[in-house]
């Protein structure tokens, strides 16, 4: 047996289950469209603009502390936040109007918080984005998603047929749409990280349908008494150890990340890990099964015969 091969003879049913998987992939995707109206998504700075400021502190300070010390001040707005350790603090502060400065502000945040902890504060990083390029970067990000989704639609559909372009597009729709949701039900941040994040989600999981999709082309033509559905099974039965192999080494980098990456890459990392788990499901239950419902069959992928050219009838 190849060294990496994980299976030698796996032979699941996949294709029994798609009514199933269907009804969950819906109620999910319901859960997930329901709560981008109602809970909306936590944009970070990226989107909404405004300031960031880290501080790190001498010893671990609470949140409360931080929070009580800056309303003082008249920061009520402020978002804080722990970025790592408990001596490492994170502080958001809303867009500021036009009549202010965004250093101003980071300046009386800072010597408030320094006199208030005696000093020990130590201020790393401070960053601002207008309201305007965040707006701007918002719309870009979205319209990068959505043009990304129609070039592979086109894409698909002149390397393999509409039906298998269809599906593909549906899977990386059900994709971006699962991990967004995750996003808005947890209030977990979406910056600029995360949507280079679900950009790669969409490149990661259309590589894996195109293999099932070549693996089904190619057994159409060697299968010749196979079923639709047996053909499809056992296209994604060999193609499982790769799957395996490849999703397996890329969450395994990817925890590792999240758990010790530190909190500027968490976001990112937890997208990606999202977007595979649910990439590899879809691919199977939901790019491949919408295939089979529209009605692929041998003779859209079979090589149209040249004229005059012997056909090959052995089984």
């Amino acid at each position: 047996m190849p060294l990496f091969q994980v299976f030698s003879d796996l032979n699941i049913d996949f294709m029994r289950y798609r009514r199933s998987a269907a009804i969950l992939s819906g109620a999910a995707l319901l859960i997930c469209l329901l709560a981008l109206p109602i809970r909306g998504l936590n944009f970070g700075l990226d989107f909404t603009g405004g300031a960031v400021i880290e501080l790190g502190y001498a010893q671990p300070t609470e949140i409360a502390e931080v929070t009580a010390v800056l309303a003082e001040e008249g920061f009520d707005d402020a978002v804080v936040q722990y970025f790592g350790s408990r001596q490492d603090i994170l502080v958001r502060l809303p867009p500021v109007a036009e009549d202010e400065s965004g250093a101003t502000q980071s300046d009386q945040v800072f010597q408030a918080l320094s006199n208030a902890a005696g000093g020990q504060v130590e201020l790393r990083r401070v960053e601002f984005v207008g309201p305007q390029v965040g707006e701007e970067l918002r719309e870009q990000g979205g319209l990068a998603v959505l043009f990304s989704l129609i070039g592979i639609l086109i894409y698909v559909a002149l390397r393999f047929e509409w039906r298998f372009a269809v599906g593909a597009v549906a899977a990386l729709i059900h994709d971006v749409l699962f991990t967004v949701g995750i996003f808005s039900l947890f209030a977990i941040p979406f910056d600029l990280t995360v949507l280079a994040a679900l950009l790669a989600v969409i490149g990661y999981s259309l590589n894996d349908t195109i293999v099932i999709f070549d693996r089904i082309r190619e057994n159409f033509r060697r299968m010749r008494r196979g079923t639709v559905l047996e053909i499809t099974n056992r296209s994604i039965n060999q193609t499982m150890s790769r799957t395996i192999i490849t999703s397996g080494t890329t969450l395994a980098v990817l925890f590792a990340l999240y758990f010790l990456g530190g909190e500027a890459i968490s976001g990112f990392s937890l997208a990606l890990i999202i977007g595979i788990l649910v990439g590899t499901y879809s691919t199977i239950f939901i790019a491949t099964a919408i295939a089979v419902w529209l009605g692929i069959s041998r003779s859209d992928l079979l090589p149209v015969p040249k004229e005059g050219a012997a056909v090959d009838e052995r089984p």
